[in-house]
């Protein structure tokens, strides 16, 4: 998918957006100024940090000198890895890293010398070109020079960037990106790794943070999902105070068994000429082909390609969106049937012609499995997205004072009585609170449609995506 980004932007009318030869288009030189950005105006999605770093991989290609720099809609969406029709929130994305005012910060105290505030970039711009939309984008001037020609810089792999699903993920990896070499980072009070890792600015609320809840709910996902998907293995080491944590820093070393995609790609040989090129063909990107490939093995990949082509083909219900994950999907599916067949299951031989009648109902099978799978795993990100947020209400309403707690009780009692609820569960609430198990759920409805909206309980796009990333598949 990177490998062949470049490949899209170049246009007749744009030379300057065409990229040098010899280069690494999965390779960013992010400086270190721009690993430790500090939000200080809005939130910074995992969406919003990815599209920032392929649009800082462009403008380098692109060169210094430019003042505006270029390139399609579609190159970006495609090197994000980006699973959704919803372009709309790409494009709000981009819109607002004009407005997004953040710090700028090396990790490591003393190691650059310049501290800045600005914005994300100076501007952003849509424009039709031939029925093809353009973004143009530029960088604060007195910031140019240090983003486009870093000086000292991390080396990140975009493919890896992409697979990541929380912001926290993608700031530990590309923090700990610079310090694989000296083997940790530096150390810093754990309130300074609070905005760094959640893309959150700090609130009074935020600051009142207890560590435990933050370590909960940023650093033990970030952790997880770094040394599960990339070639990093990063440590977790609390310094204390007293009874409390005090400050944070990561040990970080090379993975040194095969296990994140990039050593998985190096360790198997190479994929078969004529097959790779089908899956590049099939928009598979070339790193990810090469792990299905060390997984699963050429009988059972070339079976697989033959289905993901027939879904392309055949475009139904809908257009595959995402080809690499489908072909995942496949060969998972056929690695467990492979697993659970036994001799005296196997399929009695049938004439050829009659194979042949079954494959169109064979693939609507599968199709019709797969789109279930898929159902379900948005249904356990629902799940968890919700349990989440109920226990957040919950700790919000334990912690305001007796007083509030008590106004908050009368105030749903007259609620439950307009709405005529049951008179034994308005009875608990007189005699137990609000904590009952029977009461519960009443109480924390009322109290977040209140403060959050009528919406409280449903995750929005961004939301969905980020519990994904965090719980995975499993």
């Amino acid at each position: 998918m990177v490998s062949s980004l470049y490949e899209m932007i170049s246009d007749p009318l744009t030379p300057e957006a065409a990229p040098k030869s010899g280069v690494d288009p999965d390779l960013l030189k992010k400086p270190v100024n721009a690993l430790a950005i500090v939000p200080q105006s809005q939130r910074i999605t995992p969406l919003f940090r990815k599209s920032y770093n392929v649009m800082l991989r462009m403008a380098q290609e692109q060169g210094v000198d430019q003042e505006v720099y270029r390139a399609p809609m579609s190159a970006i969406i495609r090197s994000l890895d980006f699973d959704s029709n919803d372009t709309g929130l790409i494009k709000k994305h981009l819109r607002a890293m004009a407005a997004t005012l953040v710090e700028w910060q090396s990790p490591s105290s003393g190691e650059v010398g310049t501290w800045a505030v600005s914005g994300l970039i100076g501007h952003a711009e849509l424009r039709k070109v031939r029925g093809q939309v353009w973004l143009e984008w530029s960088y604060s001037v007195k910031l140019r020079q240090e983003l486009l020609r870093p000086s000292v810089f991390a080396k990140l792999s975009l493919e890896i960037i992409a697979q990541l699903r929380s912001h926290g993920a993608i700031a530990l990896y590309e923090i700990c990106s610079r310090y694989r070499e000296v083997g940790q980072t530096a150390r810093q009070p754990w309130s300074w790794w609070r905005p760094v890792l959640s893309g959150k600015p700090e609130t009074d609320e935020t600051r009142s943070q207890e560590y435990r809840f933050f370590k909960r709910d940023v650093l033990k996902p970030a952790l997880a999902e770094v040394n599960a998907v990339t070639d990093l293995v990063v440590e977790l080491v609390e310094s204390r105070s007293g009874r409390f944590i005090s400050d944070l820093q990561f040990k970080v070393r090379l993975r040194e068994q095969p296990g994140g995609p990039a050593a998985a790609a190096r360790a198997h040989p190479a994929i078969d000429p004529a097959l790779a090129a089908r899956l590049h063909q099939l928009e598979v990107d070339d790193l990810t082909a090469a792990q299905l490939h060390a997984e699963h093995g050429e009988a059972l990949m070339r079976s697989a390609v033959e289905m993901l082509a027939r879904r392309v083909a055949s475009a139904y219900p809908e257009p595959l969106r995402d080809p690499a994950r489908y072909l995942r999907t496949v060969l998972a599916a056929e690695r467990s049937k492979e697993f659970g067949r036994t001799p005296e299951a196997a399929p009695p031989s049938v004439p050829e012609r009659s194979s042949a009648a079954a494959a169109p109902v064979r693939r609507d099978l599968s199709d019709a499995a797969l789109k279930l799978a898929e159902q379900k795993r948005q249904a356990r990100w629902h799940e968890e997205w919700q349990r989440r947020r109920r226990a957040h209400v919950v700790t919000e309403l334990e912690a305001l004072p007796t007083a509030e707690q008590d106004r908050l009780v009368q105030s749903l009692l007259l609620d439950m009585e307009a709405r005529r609820v049951h008179p034994t569960i308005r009875k608990r609430l007189q005699t137990n609170g609000w904590q009952h198990p029977m009461v519960l759920h009443e109480m924390v409805r009322f109290y977040a449609t209140t403060r959050i909206g009528d919406g409280w309980d449903r995750p929005t796009p961004e939301q969905l995506l980020e519990i994904a990333g965090q719980v995975g598949d499993a």
